[in-house]
């Protein structure tokens, strides 16, 4: 499992139209672009690639953009990294020696992605608008 820069864009682009979720109005990719700092090109990409997963749904026309195709606490992380990251297995050369050392290394690493995938499983969008929600309530309290 790897954990990229577009991983982390494509959940920020999810975690934009979370928020704007119950609005029910569509975001253009520029809104979303910089509200999240995201290249535009590259985030058309990401949605393009997110539609095609089902994790969002285009509108046309002068009031277009993109929504969420399914609620925030039906969208597990986990579903959204593989997705965006791929299924295809690597081949960790495969073809080497498996000496006593590779071994051990690949035993941690396994333990590595094991893990990650129960954090990523274990969360859905809606924990993250939850998040956002939460850190916003202490930051306006800061400031008062």
């Amino acid at each position: 499992m790897e954990l990229s820069c577009k991983s982390e864009y494509a959940l920020l682009a999810l975690l934009e139209l979370s928020l704007n979720y119950d609005k029910g109005d569509p975001l253009q990719i520029r809104q979303i672009a910089t509200q999240q700092d995201i290249p535009d090109r590259y985030l058309e990409q990401l949605l393009a690639t997110l539609r095609r997963g089902g994790f969002v749904k285009s509108q046309r026309g002068a009031k277009g953009g993109y929504l969420l195709a399914q609620a925030p606490w039906n969208v597990i992380l986990l579903d959204v990294v593989n997705c965006i990251e791929g299924l295809e297995k690597k081949d960790n050369g495969s073809d080497a020696v498996l000496t006593t050392e590779r071994q051990v290394v690949r035993g941690v690493w396994q333990e590595v992605q094991t893990a990650a995938r129960g954090v990523l499983s274990a969360h859905t969008l809606q924990d993250l608008v939850e998040q956002c929600n939460a850190k916003h309530q202490v930051d306006l309290m800061y400031y008062i």
